[in-house]
């Protein structure tokens, strides 16, 4: 048997991987293993070509098509209508703009001076042992072992396990952006973050969109309020089916059959099939642990299948012990699945790397999120379910301020309706630190970021409210007045 090939850093994945790879590690050799995703197994990783980027393309779109119907033009005044929107022309101008930036990084990786130290491997890897790595390409099979292992395999869609849906093939998001035409009809699976705004895109192209929730809410993780009026304007747009268990999946010569029965039967629903052109399964993600094969190199996998890491986001063996050289960041091994998470969690670990003796910690910052649906929806810290049971049993109090976006001068220029779209920030009540907020409106993910750099730098509600000018008319004022209540 012949020896492997040696190299001082092997790094896994090409997502937020992709940026570790630097002049700092110009005396070490890299071997920069990548298998790409989706059906082409494209560089660059999920949130350059199947995930955030394209998507937030395809909302804004959405967003443009919307305002150009009669019903929305005409509350100002304005004589519009949507003709129609050209699907291949809006895949190809997000795409155009993409696919470019994936060949390019390829390419600068594979062959630029920049990278003389750096050997790119297309190809699946699995562990074979501790540090030792089985890379699958085109050409046959590749023996690797590493003194230091980056691991950023990311994620991919999940399957449910439901009779006839694997066989019914079905979309998900690595492959709907990229169809040659939509549906007439779609169903898809699922209440959380890429379920809505897929739902949103979709209904926006002029597609019938049934969404099928298991709960009697959608985003059910959210806060609840925030839940109850998602769920209300998604119910008044497209057809939301609530309580919802899909049993079985079948393609047909004409579409897609699901059969669907209550999942409470308090609701009184009775079963039935449900017939649509195609069926998307957005029901969330899962980590490539198991690609990896994780476990026979050492490596703690948890019951979500997620690689286990310290807080230097060093891996970890399953008994909690840590792995001298291996890590892992993104979604492989985080829960909270961002693509800022993994951003941020890469400068820690390629920071520990370069300086074994000056360790950062990847800080306890409260995380954001935000969900491109229409409204916008976006929100970091706790719920006020959270909150009031971290009062309980703190002992504390909380204050919860909820403004109305159609209250402040600017909301009447976009002629929101009350009560309708708002802002709700939690705090402690003798401090005003601030604890949570949860806004649902235009631009939410814009405006949430007043509240993360005051939570992140401990500013508590008075002095963000008090000790800046807020421009006036602007939306961020519906900030300012949820503050003052709280003030």
């Amino acid at each position: 048997m012949s020896a492997p090939e040696h190299f001082d850093i092997a790094l896994i994945g090409s997502g937020s991987g992709n940026s570790f790879p630097g002049p700092e590690f110009a005396d070490k050799s890299i071997v920069y293993i990548d298998r790409g995703v989706g059906p082409a197994h494209i560089f660059g990783g999920t949130c350059l070509n199947v995930g955030c980027i394209p998507t937030k393309m395809f909302v804004h779109t959405a967003t443009v098509a919307e305002n150009a119907k009669e019903e929305h033009a005409k509350k100002f005044g304005v004589d519009s209508r949507l003709g129609g929107v050209g699907f291949p022309a809006v895949r190809e101008r997000i795409f155009n703009r993409i696919d470019p930036i994936s060949h390019g990084g390829e390419e600068y990786r594979a062959s630029h001076p920049d990278n003389a130290n750096l050997t790119l491997i297309r190809g699946t890897a699995r562990f074979t042992g501790p540090k030792r790595l089985a890379v699958e390409t085109d050409g046959g099979t590749r023996d690797i072992t590493a003194d230091t292992v980056l691991l950023a395999a990311g994620s991919r869609p999940a399957i449910p396990g439901i009779p006839g849906l694997k066989e019914a093939k079905p979309l998900t998001s690595d492959t709907i952006m990229r169809l040659e035409e939509l549906p007439e009809s779609i169903a898809i699976l699922g209440s959380g973050v890429i379920a809505l705004e897929f739902a949103h895109i979709l209904d926006a192209f002029g597609v019938d969109v049934h969404l099928i929730a298991r709960s009697g809410t959608l985003l059910r993780a959210f806060d609840e309020d925030i839940a109850r009026r998602i769920t209300e304007v998604a119910s008044a747009r497209y057809h939301v089916h609530l309580n919802a268990s899909t049993t079985r999946v079948r393609r047909t010569a004409s579409g897609v059959e699901i059969d669907l029965e209550p999942s409470d039967p308090a609701t009184g629903e009775a079963a039935r099939t449900l017939t649509v052109a195609d069926i998307l399964v957005a029901t969330g993600r899962m980590p490539n642990g198991d690609l990896l094969d994780a476990a026979a190199g050492g490596i703690g996998v948890d019951d979500a299948g997620r690689v286990m890491v310290d807080a230097y986001q060093r891996a970890l063996d399953p008994s909690g012990q840590m792995l001298d050289g291996i890590y892992s960041i993104g979604d492989l091994s985080s829960p909270a699945q961002l693509k800022h998470v993994a951003n941020y969690e890469l400068k820690v670990a390629r920071h520990n790397i370069l300086n074994p003796h000056d360790l950062r910690r990847s800080d306890d910052m409260p995380i954001p999120a935000a969900v491109f649906t229409d409204p916008h929806i976006a929100q970091v810290g706790m719920t006020e379910r959270e909150a009031q049971e971290w009062a309980a049993t703190a002992g504390r109090e909380i204050r919860v301020a909820r403004q109305e976006f159609a209250d402040v001068a600017y909301g009447w220029a976009m002629e929101l309706e009350a009560p309708g779209d708002f802002v709700k920030i939690i705090a402690e009540a003798d401090t005003g630190r601030i604890l949570g907020a949860h806004i649902i409106g235009p631009e939410a993910a814009t405006l949430i970021q007043v509240l993360i750099q005051a939570m992140s730098f401990g500013l508590n509600a008075r002095d963000v409210a008090t000790k800046q000018y807020w421009i006036h008319p602007a939306m961020p004022e519906v900030i300012e007045n949820a503050l003052l209540q709280l003030a």
